[in-house]
């Protein structure tokens, strides 16, 4: 296994496991560049706080469309907060069996959040679209100025057409182990461009060997990818750490 030192985690909730503090100390020593998400703005303080002296760890404005049902009136405060934050996310649209009641209200406020970005610009936006491809991607391309933004789509479960369209319109990919378990997820993710990838853990939504994940296991991830791509592990964790670069210079506001 490869050092964790200089590997990205772009998409983990470290304010849900059981000891918050400890989860961002843990990532930051092992030096793996960790977006840590949130899923209401009332949880931005605690995460800012914990995060802004760290090395490797920043904090994301979300509000996470699964909750929109219940906290849309939060997406004033999340609007207030958003120029403390270059980071944004977890947002978007989830058309799943639980939460399709919502799906307009949730269209509300991701466009909401994207026209919020385009007026401040510089934002990364890590963006969720369960069975609302589709729908998300109109929405990016409607409401977000692309000239200082960058999307990138969490675990992404399009269509190859949908994945195509996201390219054309400059998104990248954050990928997970348990999207690599999946023939159908692994042959859609072979066809993406390795110049548009990150690796993620989505904790503590996944699992490694019956725990759960952390940011220290995408090391796992980019051994199992790079043998996917049939690249060495060391090349593609460069790649991606010049994505990543590339998106901190795209985002930059001059």
């Amino acid at each position: 296994m490869i050092p964790t030192n200089g590997l990205i985690d772009f998409h983990c909730h470290l304010d849900l496991y059981p000891d918050h503090a400890a989860a961002v100390r843990e990532a930051d020593a092992a030096g793996v560049f960790t977006l840590a998400v949130t899923t209401t703005p009332k949880a931005w303080a605690r995460n800012y706080e914990l995060t802004r002296d760290t090395r490797h760890v920043r904090a994301a404005l979300g509000l996470h469309p699964q909750l929109v049902s219940s906290r849309a009136d939060e997406i004033t405060l999340w609007e207030t907060l958003l120029p403390q934050s270059r980071y944004v996310g977890e947002v978007g649209l989830d058309a799943g069996p639980r939460f399709y009641k919502s799906l307009d209200q949730q269209k509300d406020v991701f466009a909401r959040v994207l026209r919020a970005c385009s007026r401040t610009g510089g934002k990364i936006i890590t963006v969720h679209s369960v069975r609302a491809t589709k729908a998300v991607l109109d929405h990016i391309e409607e409401h977000l100025s692309h000239r200082t933004n960058r999307v990138v789509l969490h675990w992404f479960t399009g269509s190859r057409s949908d994945a195509a369209r996201a390219i054309d319109m400059g998104c990248y990919f954050s990928i997970n182990g348990t999207m690599l378990n999946s023939e159908k997820a692994a042959a859609l993710v072979r066809s993406l461009p390795v110049d548009r990838m990150f690796t993620e853990t989505d904790g503590p939504f996944t699992e490694v060997d019956g725990r759960l994940s952390k940011p220290i296991d995408v090391a796992r991830t980019l051994h199992t990818l790079a043998k996917l791509l049939d690249l060495a592990p060391t090349s593609l964790a460069n790649a991606m750490r010049d994505n990543l670069r590339q998106v901190l210079q795209d985002t930059e506001l001059r």
